[in-house]
């Protein structure tokens, strides 16, 4: 069985994992985020202490080209511009290292070892600080020409709304944890200039965070459910329209749909079910991750696992 060397890179911590074909972790290091120099520096010396590995696999945040293994300046990695690290660590290390952005690595990692497992045509969507989404189509990941494909955050959904990917009124506006902040700063004022105080907010209406919206929805708060709820349409929304087009079994969609599943999945289902095609309606399912908090982990294992049976192939 290959050993499998794991690299999470993230905008504040990374992670370095050796592990099996199965997706286990048998050793992990983990690593502040600093600069580009002193983070690769770190990465280095942890995978030198991991001893012998058959793979290497990176997942991490984009714009990426996967293809030649570059890392091209993502937003969370200021100073990350041009970085040819598959290259690099195979020309350290002598084996073949591949790269995912972090939809694609853990739409991987679920299909591998999660609830993803026996599928044919399924989609990973982060619904984190932003929207992606990695697909797996007949069997495979599919990238598209660059490795961007998926990248559904920056579809229009409403001529206005907050804004996400750089465009008001899309996807990532509407259904992300920066669309739900947006969303929530928006309402609460409304409300105060109706004189009435929303329960999610400090002083003003800038100072509360998600995690604290949500809590006042279950706790009944007007303003914070609405929120949920317009969310949670244009998601339904959003989801018939990756129905329609790519028609799959599955659909998992991670971080704070996950964590908020009680106040969106309703509403969302019923959204969708208004949207999509009869047939796929029926048909379709939406689940949550499976790997829970180490799905970081799993994603850039799967990310190595693809890259060694890539290397056997040739």
């Amino acid at each position: 069985m290959a050993l499998l060397c794991g690299i999470d890179i993230g905008g504040t911590k990374c992670a370095v994992v050796l592990g099996d074909e199965r997706g286990r972790v048998l050793k992990k290091l983990r690593l502040e985020t600093s600069n580009c120099e002193e983070t690769l520096k770190g990465i280095i010396a942890a995978a030198d202490s991991l001893g012998g590995f058959d793979a290497i696999g990176i997942s991490c945040g984009g714009p990426l080209d996967e293809k030649r293994g570059i890392i091209n300046s993502p937003p969370n990695l200021p100073g990350w511009d041009g970085v040819r690290i598959t290259d690099m660590l195979t020309e350290r290390y002598g084996v073949p290292c591949g790269i995912r952005n972090d939809a694609n690595a853990c739409a991987l990692a679920e299909w591998r070892y999660g609830a993803g497992m026996g599928t044919e045509n399924m989609v990973f969507m982060t619904f984190g600080t932003g929207l992606g989404a990695g697909l797996i189509l007949n069997g495979r990941l599919y990238g598209g020409a660059t490795g961007n494909a998926g990248e559904i955050g920056h579809i229009r959904l409403a001529e206005h709304g907050p804004s996400g990917y750089g465009k008001c009124g899309s996807f990532e506006g509407f259904c992300s944890g920066g669309g739900l902040y947006e969303l929530g700063r928006a309402k609460a004022r409304e409300y105060l200039q109706r004189g009435i105080r929303p329960g999610f907010i400090g002083d003003t209406a800038d100072g509360f965070s998600v995690a604290d919206m949500a809590e006042a929805a279950r706790g009944g708060d007007a303003c914070a459910l609405e929120v949920f709820e317009l969310c949670a349409v244009m998601l339904g929304r959003g989801l018939a329209m990756i129905c329609d087009l790519l028609d799959p079994e599955l659909i998992i969609i991670g971080s704070v749909y996950a964590r908020c599943r009680d106040l969106l999945e309703e509403r969302t289902l019923e959204a969708m079910g208004r949207e999509v095609l009869p047939p796929i309606k029926e048909r379709v399912r939406i689940a949550v991750p499976a790997l829970g908090e180490g799905i970081g982990d799993a994603a850039a294992l799967a990310v190595a696992l693809e890259t060694f049976e890539r290397s056997a192939d040739k």
